[in-house]
């Protein structure tokens, strides 16, 4: 069991590092132990893409351009620097994954509030290699409502405007955080599939962040992607457990026919408790083992990293320019 664990790579599609890293620049992203994601454990959990959230706390400090320019270059400079995790951008890099093995990095922005309604913010972060705009957090901002504001309205003008400019430009687009009515009027408005980059069921577990039978069903039929999460109050009602608990999760996403399109994202250094058993990317070893002992391995080696490697290859941005 130990050396097919060693043989699984694992995709993560949502950390929160780079606020920790912009608010405390001292911390040493190889091994600093105020992180949960650090690459010495990226390394241990056979983790070979990670996906670092640019997250500028709206609750806390105002949201401006500056702030994200600030993580964009706590990533460049600590994580994808000199000795650090190679920088994945284009579907071109994304097709030879499997052919040359090696730890990866990719930016979201989490929530477009910083973005200020300027789409020329927009570009400047496509062109300093951002892939996924998650289009808000919890709230409302200029762009749509999120999962937590009680009006639960749509899309604005603007927010319309960016979600053609993804299309048109080829960022991601993530509905984590996305209020249902946003999500629906995405799923009419977009021409290319979305992700939920850290969201359970809702059937399983009954918070608001996490995912409708009806949202599966939809980002099954468009051939996107869910990015199961160990945040505890999302995997289980009342906020205690196990890495077992996920598998009632993956079950319930398996029974719409979603098994080719779960991934994972995990949602460390956003979270001050965890799940037990997932309390860091090295423990995606013992997780891969949980699996593999109920399921089997093809299944597996997709939710671990297949699934999302394919999305990546499909759908990131050409370096040629096409979409």
């Amino acid at each position: 069991m130990e050396n097919r664990n060693r043989q699984l790579k694992v995709a993560d599609f949502h950390c929160d590092v780079l606020s920790k890293l912009q608010a405390s620049p001292e911390i040493d992203f190889r091994q600093d132990s105020r992180l949960d994601v650090t690459l010495e454990r990226l390394l241990a959990g056979g983790v070979e893409l990670q996906v670092f959230a640019i997250y500028l706390s709206v609750l806390r400090e105002k949201a401006d351009f500056e702030r994200i320019l600030g993580q964009i270059e706590a990533f460049r400079n600590k994580v994808a620097g000199p000795g650090g995790l190679q920088w994945l951008r284009w579907k071109e890099e994304a097709a030879e994954l499997a052919d040359t093995p090696a730890v990866r990095g990719m930016l979201s922005l989490e929530g477009v509030d910083g973005l200020e309604g300027n789409l020329f913010y927009a570009q400047l972060c496509f062109e300093l290699g951002v892939r996924f705009f998650g289009i808000t957090w919890n709230y409302a901002n200029w762009a749509a409502d999120g999962v937590l504001e009680q009006r639960n309205g749509g899309f604005t003008e603007q927010g319309r405007k960016l979600v053609d400019w993804c299309n048109a430009s080829g960022m991601l687009l993530d509905v984590s955080h996305l209020a249902p009515a946003g999500f629906w009027e995405l799923a009419e408005r977009s021409e290319r599939p979305f992700i939920a980059s850290h969201s359970n069921t809702a059937a399983v577990c009954g918070h608001p962040r996490n995912l409708s039978d009806g949202q599966i069903q939809a980002l099954v039929a468009m051939d996107g992607r869910i990015g199961l999460t160990f945040v505890p109050w999302f995997v289980r009602d009342g906020g205690e457990a196990k890495a077992e608990d996920i598998l009632r999760h993956i079950e319930h996403v398996c029974s719409f026919g979603g098994s080719r399109h779960i991934m994972f994202g995990s949602d460390f250094d956003g979270i001050e408790s965890w799940v037990e058993g997932l309390e860091h990317p090295g423990k995606y070893t013992e997780f891969a083992e949980l699996l593999l002992a109920r399921y089997p391995e093809e299944e597996v080696k997709g939710w671990l990293y297949g699934n999302a490697q394919a999305f990546l290859a499909k759908h990131l941005p050409s370096l040629n320019g096409k979409t």
